[in-house]
């Protein structure tokens, strides 16, 4: 879902151009590696695409307290990898998981 706020005299940070946006997210999503392309589809099937969940189920593992999933023992590089996708996300105004689909 995209949320646009328009304030006078500020640029729409919406791109103009919508094909040059979805060519940069494919190119982004292209040079993604699995284990970053699974926590996109673990986002949607688990989480309910929020991340702030997934973070929080990962972090409640680590500090031992009860987690809804166990993702191995990368935990610490998953979180990594979710801050790194969330930030494209949010700066790129895109749902990765438009993107990745499970095989």
């Amino acid at each position: 879902m995209i949320c646009l706020e328009v304030t006078a005299g500020m640029p729409d940070p919406e791109p103009q151009n919508t094909t040059g946006r979805e060519e940069t997210v494919r190119s982004f999503v292209d040079r993604l590696a699995p284990e970053e392309k699974m926590l996109i589809i673990l986002k949607g099937e688990l989480y309910e695409g929020n991340w702030d969940s997934m973070l929080e189920d990962l972090n409640n593992r680590l500090a031992g307290r009860p987690y809804v999933f166990k993702l191995v023992d990368r935990i610490q590089e998953d979180i990594r990898r979710i801050e790194k996708l969330r930030r494209f996300e949010q700066t790129h105004q895109v749902d990765l998981a438009d993107f990745v689909k499970p095989d």
